[in-house]
């Protein structure tokens, strides 16, 4: 089904709308969800969750693309699960992984960003501005939380090259941003 079609589902509130945006983007979710959480079980418990989530959100919420608020609902969801997981064993993860790596183009007082969107939309314009191949590697990093590995394989690269242009859109995110006028 199309994204128009599962949205007027959730408005009509048909109980279909669940069943059906499992069978258009549940590979999806599993691909969102396999990269951030630990194992297939607690994935798929976080995937339910984010269709409970749609359907209490739908309406009066309604997004302009349900994939993208499906995967951002998903996400939003199991790095709480993980940062939940993680308190309980004091353990390490792809998420401080992730976020280690981004600290180098990270603003020195991140107090001093008062308005999330801007930062957000300063983000887009980055990745949109990046070659194809760039913005892919970026976007299955940083959003879906790839590891190298992963993301060589799917774009036929060895990891040190992936290693690499991620040290590099790290450091082009970092100057970026001071450009835009945050202090980095």
């Amino acid at each position: 089904m199309q994204d128009n079609e599962l949205l007027q589902l959730f408005l009509d509130r048909d109980e279909q709308a669940i069943s059906e945006t499992a069978n258009t983007y549940g590979r999806y979710c599993l691909y969102i969800a396999d990269n951030i959480l630990p194992s297939r079980e607690d994935s798929e418990e976080c995937i339910n969750d984010a269709y409970v989530t749609l359907w209490n959100t739908i309406p009066p919420q309604k997004p302009e693309s349900l994939k993208g608020y499906l995967a951002k609902v998903l996400r939003n969801g199991a790095l709480s699960m993980l940062r939940k997981l993680n308190a309980k064993k004091r353990g390490s993860g792809a998420v401080e992984e992730v976020i280690d790596e981004l600290r180098e183009a990270e603003t020195d007082s991140p107090e001093s960003i008062t308005d999330a969107k801007l930062m957000g939309e300063l983000i887009n314009g980055f990745v949109c501005g990046l070659e194809k191949q760039q913005r892919i590697i970026f976007v299955k990093r940083y959003w879906y939380l790839c590891p190298s590995k992963q993301i060589a394989k799917e774009c036929d690269l060895s990891v040190g090259n992936v290693n690499v242009t991620l040290h590099r859109l790290r450091q082009q995110l970092k100057n970026y941003l001071e450009q835009e006028g945050f202090k980095i």
